[in-house]
């Protein structure tokens, strides 16, 4: 948990997938998050979080469907999404928070 807090902390952004095994479209969402990552690279972070073996991190962000999708910045949600996204969607997504020269 603490490394979780650590991580979304980042001025970079951190975008979440809150999964579970069983879920169908989760499996769908996995490659493309995959094709983010590698699109990204280290401008982005992008973590997978299983909701049962973290129960409670899935309540404090109120994830009552899954996957869902929440991106951080400096620790604060700031973009929140249901269902399977396209790449395209999130890729732009994370763009919009990536910090630029003159946020440094």
């Amino acid at each position: 948990m603490n490394d979780f807090n650590e991580i979304i902390k980042s001025s970079k952004p951190t975008l979440v997938d809150f999964y579970a095994t069983w879920c169908g479209p989760c499996k769908m969402q996995a490659p493309i998050l995959e094709k983010v990552k590698e699109t990204m690279g280290d401008s982005a972070t992008i973590i997978k979080i299983d909701i049962d073996r973290n129960e409670e991190l899935a309540a404090r962000y109120r994830v009552q469907s899954v996957p869902t999708l929440i991106l951080f910045k400096d620790g604060e949600p700031v973009w929140r999404t249901v269902g399977v996204q396209a790449q395209g969607l999130l890729e732009a997504k994370l763009r919009e928070h990536i910090p630029t020269k003159s946020d440094e």
